[in-house]
């Protein structure tokens, strides 16, 4: 795919997370934001904090590795890596936005095992770190999205392509906004 595609991709995926988030959760209360359907599921809160967790975990080293690059000749076509593309198409949503496969959230990123997580701010954070994330798609194009490398939250050995990094953090973001609206899609999530 081309850098730009990549851009585009990322940016409306981004976008349609705002737009969904905004529109489900703008005006939740408090009872709504904490209800689950079951004791082993994430309630709204939950998946919002451990969204704003994932942000603030990966969107300051996007920064800082685009800013600090020696990679500054931009490639017009972004090549994944095959653990690049294994990465980001495990979290990507199936054709009909339905999680695939599950995965268990590391314990630091985890507001069902770190209550410290959760804030009451879920929604706002949430907004401003996918607004944020706009402005470093527009970082990102100034750079070789092939040669910048970004360590993966669950070992700094491992290191993606940026271009492979921010499809992973998307499509991840993607899936947990989806797992937002089946909440709110859920015959016994209360009225008020």
């Amino acid at each position: 795919m081309t850098t730009s595609e990549l851009i585009k991709t990322v940016s409306i995926i981004t976008q349609e997370n705002i737009d969904v988030i905004n529109k489900l959760v703008g005006n939740l209360n408090e009872n709504q934001m904490k209800w689950r359907p079951d004791p082993g599921f994430w309630n709204i809160a939950e998946v919002l904090a451990h969204l704003n967790e994932y942000s603030r975990n990966y969107q300051p080293t996007f920064k800082r590795k685009i800013e600090n690059t020696r990679f500054t000749s931009v490639k017009e076509v972004f090549v994944s890596s095959p653990l690049g593309r294994a990465a980001w198409k495990s979290r990507k949503l199936g054709n009909a936005k339905n999680i695939k496969r599950k995965f268990k959230a590391q314990k630091g990123s985890n507001p069902s095992l770190d209550s410290s997580l959760i804030t009451g701010r879920e929604f706002e954070d949430f907004i401003k770190h996918q607004t944020d994330l706009q402005s470093i798609f527009e970082l990102a194009q100034t750079v070789n999205m092939n040669r910048v490398k970004i360590p993966i939250s669950i070992s700094k050995i491992v290191r993606l392509r940026l271009g492979d990094a921010l499809l992973f953090v998307i499509y991840h973001h993607e899936r947990h906004v989806q797992q937002v609206v089946n909440l709110v899609n859920h015959p016994n999530f209360p009225k008020s």
